[in-house]
Parts: structure tokens; sequence; C-alpha cells
């Protein structure tokens, strides 16, 4: 009772009203950080402390709420080029581009921890979802082209667009690792890298029409493959990189490798395990390149042959690369955390030479360039389709190296 003798009333828990909002984040960071199929609904929900049928009220599937994640970092790029071109209407190329560079690496920074969505997750979208965000990146890419060739009136359209993708890459890089770093400090050294990626001369492109297709082919010179556990690691990353973990079988990769089902198992207990072997080979195979490359001389030609051969063994099995990004949530806790010790350690060896060459960088910094210039092969050599030809890959090596070494 209360003290005008009335009844207390019990406090009517009511919904807060950006519920809807709040799912859509927990739920995006979380297909960031650990893939589509690695988060399920009731996960989701129980971080925001409801149940799944509540989660139901605001999303009818998981699915939905993929697209509503993906096209909200996708359109906050958008926004933020298009808010950018607007509000330098009528000024210079020099000052549309600085304004663009500014306001997509600050939206970059912002949505860091949903940021890769568009970049790895979106292989999940269907149809129309698919295209839209295909289409967005399309536009903000020749949002950031079209100043570009105005300064750089010498520049083929091939180069601008090639260029400007690389920006983006860049600033969107970020969301594929956890390094931290003073935020004024990162926009800052991200500005830069950008700035040097977008005025990097590159070397001329080689037409790659149907006619060169023939040595835009991966090399299959050595020795036939007859171990089964090679066969088998071999079927698994092209499957997994064109079906996805979730969707593959080990049927599946035992056909293509001419192996039945269940001798698969005598290799491998599970598929997570045959996943875990694919990384762990590009590992050892990285490994290998590393030490090569630093035999070089000095740390500078040290840094340029790492890219060499980094960009060597990625073009040779591009499919590790994308398997890599996109399913390694996919992984059991201690696989993840041991493939993610491997990677750091072959990471800070990049460090450690981008820092005897720029001595001015801290080691924090020099990690967000060489995160920047690894995606670049992801990024651009999707964009490139792998091109195997030396030329192609000489592009690439000149855009790895203006980040890491900047203008």
């Amino acid at each position: 009772m209360t003290r005008t003798g009335t009844a207390t009333e019990t406090p009517i828990r009511r919904r807060p009203k950006n519920r809807k909002a709040q799912i859509a984040r927990v739920a995006a960071e979380a297909f960031n950080e650990r893939g589509y199929h690695a988060v399920g609904v009731d996960e989701i929900a129980a971080t925001l402390g409801i149940s799944g049928p509540a989660l139901y009220r605001h999303y009818p599937s998981k699915y939905a709420l993929l697209v509503h994640a993906a096209n909200t970092a996708a359109d906050a790029l958008q926004a933020a080029a298009d808010s950018a071109l607007e509000s330098a209407n009528g000024s210079d190329p020099r000052d549309r581009l600085d304004r663009l560079i500014a306001s997509l690496v600050e939206t970059s920074i912002e949505n860091r921890k949903v940021a890769g969505l568009y970049r790895w997750e979106s292989r999940y979208l269907e149809g129309e979802d698919h295209t839209r965000i295909r289409d967005i990146f399309a536009h903000v890419t020749q949002s950031l082209a079209a100043p570009l060739r105005e300064l750089r009136p010498e520049l083929p359209a091939v180069d601008a667009t090639t260029l400007s993708a690389s920006a983006l890459s860049v600033m969107g890089s970020i969301s594929a690792h956890h390094t931290t770093l003073a935020m004024r400090r990162l926009d800052s050294l991200l500005r830069a890298a950008c700035e040097s990626v977008l005025f990097t001369t590159l070397p001329p492109a080689v037409p790659n029409d149907s006619a060169n297709a023939a040595v835009t082919a991966p090399s299959t010179h050595g020795f036939a493959v007859t171990s089964k556990r090679e066969l088998l690691i071999n079927a698994a990353e092209k499957i997994f990189d064109r079906r996805g973990y979730h969707d593959s079988s080990i049927e599946e990769i035992g056909a293509a490798a001419g192996i039945n089902a269940s001798s698969v198992y005598r290799h491998f207990p599970s598929k997570a395990d045959l996943l875990a072997a694919v990384f762990y080979r590009a590992g050892d195979r990285m490994a290998v390149a590393t030490s090569a490359a630093l035999a070089a001389t000095g740390p500078g030609d040290a840094l340029r042959a790492l890219a060499e051969s980094y960009l060597e063994l990625s073009f040779r099995n591009p499919e590790v690369l994308t398997v890599y990004f996109a399913e390694i949530g996919n992984l059991p806790k201690n696989e993840r955390a041991n493939l993610r010790h491997v990677q750091r350690r072959h990471i800070e060896e990049w460090v450690n030479l981008l820092t005897a060459v720029r001595p001015e960088l801290t080691a924090p910094e020099a990690r967000f360039l060489v995160h920047a210039a690894l995606g670049l092969v992801l990024d651009i050599g999707r964009l490139m389709r792998f091109d195997t030809r030396a030329e192609s890959r000489a592009r690439l090596h000149t855009l790895m190296m203006s980040v890491l070494l900047g203008n």
C-alpha cells in the first residue's frame, strides 16, 4: 500500500524502442566476427537477453537479419560518399577527393565491427540482395574514381577503378583484425594510406580476353598428387570456396578426390578437421616462403620479397584466401585460436620489417598497414580474377608496396 492508500502496481516491462536496431547491430557484429553460418539466432537473442521467438517478431529469419546487416553496412558507405560529394558540390576535384576520403574513412572507423560484412558475407546473399550490395560498392568506387581522373587525366579508366577499389579495400581492412590505435591517429594513418594508393603509378595493364585465357590459368607443373590426404585437402579448399563450408559435405569432397566417404574419415575425423587442415597447409607454405624472403640482404628487399611470395602463393591457390576470411568462424574455438596465433606470428614478421624500413611507425601503426596490404591481395585479386600473369601480379605488388611504404 502507498501512503495514499492505493495498492502498488507491478512495473510494466516495456520493450526498448530501439530493440530492432539492437538486434541488427548484435547480429551484424557476430556475422562479421565469425561468419553467417557459425552464428545462431538463439545466440543473438541470448546476447540481448531475449528469446528466439521475441527476435523473430522483428526479423522473420536469420537470412533477413543478414540482408538487413549487409545493407546497413553498405548503405552507410554510400551515404558517406554521397554526403561528401554534396558538401563539395561545385568545388575543385582535389577538394572533392579529400572530402570523399575523409568521409569514407570516418564511416569505416565508426562501423569497424560490421564493415566487413559486405566484403565476406555477401557470398550468402541471394539474387537481388547480392546485386544491390555489388551495385552500391560500384557506385562508391566510381565516386572516388571520378575526381581522381580529373586530377590524373592520363589514367586509363581501368586504373582509376583499380586504385579507387584499392583505397576502399584499405579502409575496409580494419574490420579483419583487432589491433587498436587512437582514433585520431588511425584516421590520419588510413587517409595517408588511401592517398598513397590513389596516386600510385601502376604498371600497364594487359588485356585479359579470351585469346589470353591460357596464360591466366594457374600453373599445373610439378608431380601429380597421389597422397589421399593431400587430394582431400585440395578438393576441400575448392568446394569450400565454391559452395561455402556449411553447404559442403564430406561425401562431395570425397567424391571430388576419388575417395568414398567412409575412407575420408580415416584421414579427417570431421569436416571441421578438414577445414583446419586447409588452413594449416597454407600456413606451412607461407612459413617456408617467409623464411626464403627473410634471407634478403636488407629489410626493404626482404619486405618486397615477402610481398612477392605472398602474392605468388595467393594467386596459385586463391580459394584459400576466400575460405580463410569467410569460414574460419566455423572452426572449433581452440583451432580458431591456434590459427589466429599462426597468423599473428606471420604478421609480426611483416611488422618487424616495415618498422625497420620506416622507423617513424609504431608497431600498431605498421600492423594496420600490413593488414591493409594483405587485404588488397584478396579484394583486388578478386577484381583481377586472380590473373596469374606476371604483369597482373606486378600491378598488385605495386599497390601493396604503396600502402606499406607510402609516397
